[in-house]
């Protein structure tokens, strides 16, 4: 089965149906995985016995009349930065421990609740620290749009998983574009939700702070929609969490329509853009315009790149777990780029915090003119061209780290942000338009992200796992 043929809402129905088991779906993905993953490397673990007696016990409560779930026996990937129940969390490290964790963290708890099933970890960047999905723990992943390019990061592996069809559902994290970064380049629709909207709650702080949103990925919006209906809501232990609101989001997805206007921004005011990565993103926006939609070029929202206020907010994070570690020996097993960002934090001051916050400050502030405007904001996703393996993306050729530029500043913001495909590089690698909503507009963004789904057509395989 090539997960990508089938959408999780039916396949939830079919198993609650009976028309599936949920053993049969889980042994497909433990199939699939077991053919592809040995050239995508999105897995850095699989408990295939585990996952088939989760399916098992899903099956018998549906036969004796038991209450399921929304998500009855959807094979579930874990990004490896959440706990999983039987899984260490080895966040991409050769440092972190090799023990099963006891419980799962608020997310995979949920989805578990509402009938998931979990067959394995996804690779990360060792703690989800930079852009692209590689560690020392799990070598390099790839994507399967071209086996030669990265599928981003952090939550690379898990999009990669999605983007093959090896499962219809993974979960993602987001501190400055961990979800919106590999579901572009791997043609995807992803949002990273307000934060607070999926709890960061449980025994552990979250790893990147103030910035960090968790969340569903799958190939369609709908989809992500379906099982945010079960993954949001508040939670004791997280003081920032946001209570449910309205009526599920899936269900307001049901008669979706264009926006009536929106904002365009095709540099914020800051990003130096690839030419065809900034022509494609034009021609997407141009194609909205035409089905009547008023279209407000602003192209001066923030003067200059948010980069040295989120990075006071993230390399501290970073130097509070592994600072430590700092002139021992364990720290020369530290990816060099990580130990780079740690070394940077403890040099931060409380005051460069305090200035950050203001900048949070700042920044909402310009951004809140551009949607007295519209209720939408477009950009591109991404500045730069997918990376090859083993290096950054590219703008116009050159290699640098600031392809990832329009996604970190709405971490800061804590903006409703996501992604849909809306076309593909000479070289075949798909391009992402970002739609940002006003503040906890979450359901903004998800219509229209659904309603740009129909209008761009982005309905693609990638080439690798193609039956």
């Amino acid at each position: 089965m090539d997960f990508r043929s089938h959408r999780v809402v039916d396949l939830a129905a079919q198993v609650r149906a009976g028309e599936i088991s949920a053993r049969e779906l889980t042994q497909a993905a433990l199939d699939r995985i077991d053919r592809l993953d040995g050239e995508v490397n999105a897995f850095v673990a699989v408990d295939g016995e585990r996952a088939l007696a989760e399916a098992a016990d899903v099956d018998r409560r549906l036969a004796a009349g038991g209450v399921s779930g929304l998500l009855a026996g959807i094979p579930l990937a874990v990004k490896d930065l959440e706990d999983a129940a039987g899984y260490p969390t080895r966040y991409g490290s050769m440092l972190s421990s090799t023990d099963p964790v006891a419980g799962d963290s608020v997310l995979v708890a949920r989805l578990r609740a509402a009938g998931c099933v979990v067959v394995g970890k996804t690779t990360t960047p060792e703690y989800g620290h930079k852009g692209v999905t590689e560690s020392p723990l799990s070598g390099v992943t790839r994507n399967p749009w071209n086996l030669e390019r990265s599928p981003a990061g952090s939550s690379g592996g898990s999009a990669a998983a999605l983007a093959a069809g090896m499962v219809p559902l993974a979960t993602g994290s987001d501190g400055g574009g961990s979800i919106r970064l590999p579901s572009a380049v791997c043609g995807l629709s992803g949002i990273k939700t307000t934060q607070g909207r999926v709890s960061n709650g449980g025994p552990n702080a979250p790893g990147s702070g103030l910035l960090s949103v968790k969340g569903p990925m799958a190939r369609v919006i709908d989809d992500v929609a379906f099982a945010l209906d079960v993954a949001v809501g508040p939670h004791p232990t997280d003081p920032f969490s946001l209570p449910r609101s309205g009526a599920p989001w899936y269900e307001g997805l049901a008669s979706v329509r264009l926006p009536g206007s929106v904002c365009w921004s095709p540099t914020l005011g800051f990003a130096d853009v690839d030419t065809e990565i900034a022509e494609i993103c034009q021609k997407a926006v141009e194609q909205l315009a035409a089905t009547g939609t008023d279209v407000h070029v602003v192209d001066d929202i923030w003067t200059s790149d948010p980069v040295t206020p989120w990075l006071a907010l993230w390399t501290t994070a970073r130097a509070r777990t592994q600072g430590h570690l700092l002139g021992m020996p364990e720290y020369d097993q530290i990816d060099k780029s990580l130990r780079a960002q740690i070394e940077w934090g403890l040099g931060v001051s409380g005051v460069d915090v305090a200035r950050s916050v203001d900048a949070v400050h700042e920044l909402s502030l310009n951004l809140d003119a551009a949607f007295e405007m519209a209720p939408l904001l477009l950009t591109p996703v991404t500045a730069g061209q997918t990376p090859a393996v083993g290096h950054q993306g590219t703008i116009n050729g050159r290699e640098v780290q600031g392809w990832v530029g329009f996604t970190y500043g709405f971490n800061m913001t804590r903006n409703p942000a996501g992604t849909v495909n809306v076309g593909f590089t000479d070289d075949g690698m798909p391009v992402g338009l970002q739609v940002v909503g006003r503040q906890r507009d979450d359901m903004a963004v998800l219509r229209a992200l659904a309603a740009l789904e129909e209008l761009y057509g982005t309905d693609h395989r990638a080439p690798f796992g193609a039956e």
